[in-house]
């Protein structure tokens, strides 16, 4: 799931690509998003590269290719021969996240919310009944679900942030690249993405300030992959 300025970058790169033929420069990108420096365009493009949506071609200046696009994206200009028209869902997500849908054929899906997730506490303890969170069944698909809060600056470059609302499926499985809710020895949970090497289980950051954990695979249970996340602003 990608965060509203992640999705705004790649609309961009994938219409400029398909009206130009080549990618947009960093300046070009910084001016259409609105954002003050060129570092924020950079984190942006890596969390778009690691999720499988664009790739970077090495020693190539402007030099980005849209590898896949989400379901709510329009093709592309050079392949519709025409100019791009983005597809745009509309709705009423105040209402719809506050608990009405302010549509008839709208089913929302109630979850727990559990607290801010933080080492040392396990998921299960974070949980307050009197708290729960609801969002469209559409956004979510099957499974089931459950919503955190998110505590500190580890997976920021990821485009999560403190105080976001991460919504996860619950599951015990992950693929490499996944960003899951772990659970480490019984007692700590963190969110991380998940990297399997040989015999040991990657735990990775998503900030420099933060290092990598290694861990045997009997240490590690996975307790939830990220589908989506909500910010207030």
């Amino acid at each position: 799931m990608l965060t509203p300025k992640q999705y705004e970058l790649l609309a961009y790169i994938d219409t400029f690509i398909g009206q130009h033929g080549v990618s947009p420069s960093f300046d070009e990108m910084k001016e259409a998003l609105d954002l003050k420096s060129k570092s924020g365009i950079h984190r942006l493009i890596v969390a778009l590269e690691e999720r499988g949506f664009i790739r970077r071609l090495r020693h190539r200046a402007r030099a980005l290719e849209v590898l896949r696009r989400p379901e709510t994206m329009a093709e592309p200009a050079s392949k519709r021969g025409g100019m791009f028209a983005p597809r745009v869902i509309e709705g009423d997500f105040a209402n719809e996240l506050g608990g009405t849908s302010g549509r008839d054929d709208q089913q929302l899906v109630e979850m727990p919310l559990y607290g801010r997730i933080a080492a040392g506490v396990p998921i299960e303890a974070l949980r307050d009944n009197t708290r729960s969170f609801s969002m469209p069944q559409s956004l979510l698909g099957s499974g089931e679900h459950y919503a955190l809060e998110v505590e500190g600056d580890s997976m920021i470059e990821a485009g999560i942030h403190d105080g976001d609302v991460a919504v996860i499926r619950r599951g015990d499985t992950a693929e490499n690249g996944n960003i899951v809710v772990a659970l480490l020895g019984d007692e700590e949970v963190t969110l991380k993405r998940f990297r399997r090497r040989r015999d040991s289980i990657a735990l990775e950051p998503a900030n420099p300030k933060h290092e990598t954990r290694i861990f045997g695979p009997d240490q590690v249970k996975v307790q939830g992959r990220l589908v989506c996340l909500f910010r207030q602003y």
